[in-house]
């Protein structure tokens, strides 16, 4: 997933064709109509905090403050006055009065991201805000009401956490009035093409170089990939091409070792490298041999090890590829 605004439109568009994509606007506009609350599920890099921002940016409350809450990075001890604020005194330190999140977000959204990473004890804090809409800083007793729109993210199953006594049930439905899960990169593949484009263009900008065209046979690296990291991971992966890349065709050569499942065998750039095996006599049998059986292991992973692919992918036919197999000891 990945965003693209322009200076008259904040509402972020979510890049991807797929029906996944789809039923997700769907729910977004549903969501940004209505003022209940939203959790939405995903790993990592999904986009889960872009999903929050265009149902603010699509909701009455657009021109109000968006204020977003990483309940993973902030150190628990600093969470609860994160989010509420304190008094002058209220604690060793509190030199003067600060007002939370709660109050910047009034009229507009809170987003909480990663909201499983939230300890037990400001849960239940957290759980009156969410049912009476009001609050007291730490160290004050004046009560503060507050009219916010709250939307909270998770990579992890909160039933599970549930299970685990890690999270609150009566907080879970407080917070599952409109469900949005995200799927992974790998379970919408037809998405990768468009975002790569997009990204291409998005950072070819930023970078001031040429394009970059991506082969077919790097597009089904792609989609057999299973950026464990997703868009993000994705975005990451061309933006780092777009540097390195001397020309403007990225093949599987250009792509780290992880995404193509083998190292592919590769000449010395120089003769004079004490490091690199072809220095000194060659037994070329040995290379061939160890040649053809990585090139035959990275056909296999672009295939999916499907032995027929391989085969066509190959030029050869399937009882070759099979007997070379075994010879390579492949099998």
């Amino acid at each position: 997933m990945a965003n693209n605004t322009t200076r008259n439109d904040k509402i972020p568009t979510i890049i991807g064709s797929s029906e996944a994509i789809k039923r997700i606007h769907g729910l977004i506009k549903k969501a940004s109509n209505s003022v209940s609350t939203v959790l939405i599920g995903g790993e990592s890099g999904t986009g889960k905090e872009l999903v929050a921002k265009a149902i603010h940016y699509s909701s009455n409350r657009t021109d109000k403050p968006f204020v977003a809450v990483n309940c993973g990075a902030i150190p628990t001890e600093l969470l609860e006055s994160e989010l509420f604020g304190h008094e002058r005194g209220a604690f060793t330190g509190a030199i003067t009065s600060r007002i939370g999140r709660f109050e910047l977000a009034n009229k507009g959204t809170i987003f909480f991201d990663e909201i499983g990473e939230m300890r037990p004890m400001l849960q239940i804090k957290l759980l009156r805000v969410l049912q009476e809409r009001a609050f007291e800083r730490i160290g004050g007793t004046k009560t503060i009401t507050v009219d916010v729109r709250v939307i909270a993210a998770t990579n992890r199953n909160l039933e599970d956490e549930i299970k685990a006594g890690r999270f609150r049930e009566d907080l879970f439905y407080r917070f599952n009035v409109i469900p949005i899960n995200i799927p992974p990169l790998r379970e919408r593949t037809e998405d990768i093409p468009i975002l790569c484009s997009y990204f291409i263009e998005k950072h070819t900008k930023r970078l001031r170089r040429d394009p970059i065209s991506i082969t077919d046979e790097v597009l089904r690296i792609f989609t057999s990939y299973r950026w464990s990291g997703n868009v993000r991971e994705l975005e990451n992966t061309i933006e780092r091409l777009l540097v390195l890349k001397d020309d403007d065709v990225v093949t599987p050569y250009d792509l780290p070792e992880r995404m193509t499942g083998t190292k592919i065998f590769n000449m010395p750039d120089t003769a004079g490298d004490s490091t690199n095996p072809f220095v000194g006599s060659i037994d070329l049998e040995s290379a061939l041999k160890e040649y053809e059986k990585r090139l035959i292991l990275y056909a296999l992973e672009l295939n999916n090890r499907v032995k027929s692919r391989t085969a066509k992918h190959l030029n050869i036919n399937r009882t070759t590829l099979i007997v070379k197999m075994k010879r390579l000891g492949i099998m």
